[in-house]
């Protein structure tokens, strides 16, 4: 019996529209497992209106490149995570996505290997190899505060919207409850994480990400 799953579309959130009328045909729809999105176009919440439309099938998020550019030398080696963060590993999520893939794991300085037929002659892998050395670079940070903690056979749970304070949570297989918060504004934020009949106080700088986990 054949287990490979078929994901439909695979493109970007700009055309929500043609997943849906693929699924709207019911002798389609029988063999497809879910529908995959990128982030090239379109906004996040397309996701959830394919969805709201079918939500007997599963959403993925299966591509982005995120590179950071520096125009100014002296912030070169300064890494700013919290749009990926933000965009990615809550927002996808947080409309249904069950997998946040970003664009490689590894490449060289010339963003090597990589085909001329669907190819990408400047996307950034999670780790730049040169030779002997390893540079870590925006998508690694950006995946970390969930890959690390975040296992296999984790479940999102609810948490609270807020407008500067966008945020995801988890429950491990383990029993751990995980937050993952990003500070989107310029200023810091405090806030309070409550959960059962406990709360903790906390706050974040501008424009940063923190990673809360507890039993």
């Amino acid at each position: 019996m054949i287990k490979t799953k078929i994901i439909i579309y695979d493109h970007n959130a700009d055309r929500p529209d043609y997943p849906i009328s693929i699924l709207d045909d019911a002798q389609a729809a029988k063999y497809i497992d879910g529908s995959g999105f990128h982030l090239y176009g379109g906004t996040i919440d397309a996701l959830t209106d394919v969805y709201n439309a079918h939500p007997d099938k599963n959403i993925y998020f299966t591509e982005q490149m995120v590179v950071q550019f520096n125009e100014n030398a002296e912030d070169a080696k300064k890494i700013d995570i919290v749009s990926p963060v933000n965009d990615l590993i809550i927002d996808a999520p947080r409309n249904w996505s069950k997998i946040v893939l970003l664009w490689n794991l590894a490449a060289d300085p010339e963003y090597k290997p990589y085909t001329d037929r669907g190819g990408c002659p400047v996307c950034q892998g999670a780790v730049t190899i040169n030779k002997d050395s390893v540079e870590y670079n925006l998508a690694y940070y950006a995946m970390a505060h969930a890959s690390k903690f975040v296992r296999p056979g984790s479940v999102r749970i609810a948490s609270n919207v807020l407008d500067s304070l966008s945020n995801v949570a988890y429950k491990t297989r383990g029993g751990n409850k995980i937050l993952i918060v990003a500070n989107i504004s310029n200023v810091t934020q405090s806030f309070n994480i409550k959960y059962q009949n406990r709360t903790a106080t906390t706050s974040l700088k501008p424009r940063s990400v923190a990673t809360f986990i507890w039993k």
